[in-house]
This record gives structure tokens, sequence and C-alpha cells, in this order.
């Protein structure tokens, strides 16, 4: 059983000696580390600690958001890791889910998440719904509009083809054929 240790900073000016010094002090024996944005979904140090690590290792970050580039991503990697057989230890919040009070706190999180994705799409439909009811319509504005399939149509009975008649009115033959469809 192994403590691994993984440390990120922002920006290249940036030093991780103090989350190295932390991570050394938790008695992590290796250690990965990225200079990257944490909303970045490239980071090489962070994938290779997650190849390094075997059933019973234990990941170590300093602080949470170390590790996640959103709450959401921090639980899809810390069940990950629990799938594997893993623990997550981080340190600034005393998260340990290698113990049962340390499970309990990271699924709150994983609820509280869940419950936020839950209202997100609750006031998307609410929204849309009132919306509609304004007599407002969600979507892209239609690209032929009944002036311009006038138009095409006047072509298209003076010999034009549909795609001449696109052209024309500068409107995607696709556009053109679905609309002349519709009707």
């Amino acid at each position: 059983m192994t403590a691994v240790g993984y440390a990120r900073v922002s920006t290249a000016d940036q030093e991780t000696a103090l989350q190295v010094a932390a991570l050394r002090a938790a008695g992590c024996e290796r250690l990965f580390e990225d200079r990257a944005s944490g909303a970045v979904a490239s980071r090489p140090g962070l994938a290779e600690a997650l190849a390094y690590l075997r059933e019973g290792d234990t990941l170590v970050v300093w602080k949470l958001d170390r590790l996640g580039r959103s709450l959401g991503h921090l639980i899809e990697v810390v069940h990950e890791l629990d799938r594997r057989g893993v623990g997550f230890r981080s340190l600034t919040e005393n998260i340990d889910t290698t113990t049962p009070g340390g499970r309990l706190v990271f699924h709150l999180f994983g609820a509280l998440a869940q419950f936020e994705r839950d209202l997100i799409g609750e006031r998307t439909r609410a929204g849309l719904e009132a919306a509609a009811a304004g007599g407002r319509k969600g979507g892209r504005r239609a690209v032929v509009t009944p002036e311009k399939l006038r138009k095409a149509r006047l072509h298209i009975a003076s010999g034009l083809t549909v795609r001449e008649a696109a052209a024309r009115l500068k409107v995607g033959k696709t556009a053109l054929y679905a609309a002349l469809r519709r009707e």
C-alpha cells in the first residue's frame, strides 16, 4: 500500500514546493506534478499518477481543487479510484475515503453535485416552458424566411433549379429543400 501524491499549479511561474512538502510529510513515496490550469482536460502528470496507482494505494492531494476541474469531475475521478480499489485523501479538507467518515463526506459531495445538476435541468425546462407560453420558440432562426421561400418558388417556376434558386437567395440548397418539403 503506497501513498501517491499529486501536486498541480495553474501557471508555469508558480511553484509546487508547498504542496510537495505537505505531500512528503503525509508519507507520499511517489509524487506526480502538473503545471496547467485545472480547466485543462489534458494533464500528463495526473494521467501518469492514475496509471501508476494499484489496488490498495491511496492518491493524496494537498487540496481538492488540485485534482478536479469541477465538482463533477472530482467525483468522477474519485469514483473511478474507488472502483479500482484505490483510496483518496485531501490534506487540507481532511477527507480520506479509506475511512467510513471520509466515504460518507464524499458521498454527500456526490449527492450535492447530482442535486445541482437536477436543479439546473429543472430551471432550464421551466425557462423553456415560460418562453413557449410567451410565444417564443427556442432554436436557431429559420434561414429560409417566408419571403425567401416565396421568391424561391417564383425562381423555380421560371425554370431555375432549386440549387440555382438557393444560390440567388444566398441560402443553402439543403435548407431550401427542407423549407419546400415542409409546405
